[in-house]
């Protein structure tokens, strides 16, 4: 089995981290509609097709976890952070909806 070229996070580990406290910048790469249906508290909506207009809000050197519906979207969006020179870019596993399984605050749609 290949691995892909970016790190993963699943959704029981964030959970667990953001539970313990930890504060990674959680960028939702999903549309405005979708990030109003639900959504993991805290995040940051920046839609994928405003990435290039809008990446200098992010932070290149903090630790971000890429957010979409089911895990597509934030991979290619990883890939693309990392290539744009971001440090610490992770993929949610499964996107929001497996999230939503771990914590039950966060609707399924």
């Amino acid at each position: 089995m290949q691995t892909p070229g970016y790190e993963n996070i699943t959704p029981r580990e964030l959970k667990r981290r953001l539970d313990a406290g930890d504060e990674p910048v959680l960028l939702d790469v999903r549309e405005v509609w979708e990030y109003e249906m639900s959504r993991i508290e805290g995040s940051k909506l920046i839609p994928m097709g405003e990435m290039p207009e809008r990446v200098s809000e992010l932070v290149p050197s903090a630790e971000t976890v890429v957010i979409c519906h089911h895990g597509s979207r934030s991979a290619y969006m990883t890939q693309a952070l990392e290539r744009a020179g971001f440090q610490n870019v992770i993929n949610l596993e499964g996107g929001l909806d497996a999230y939503s399984r771990e914590d039950p605050s966060v609707p399924r749609y």
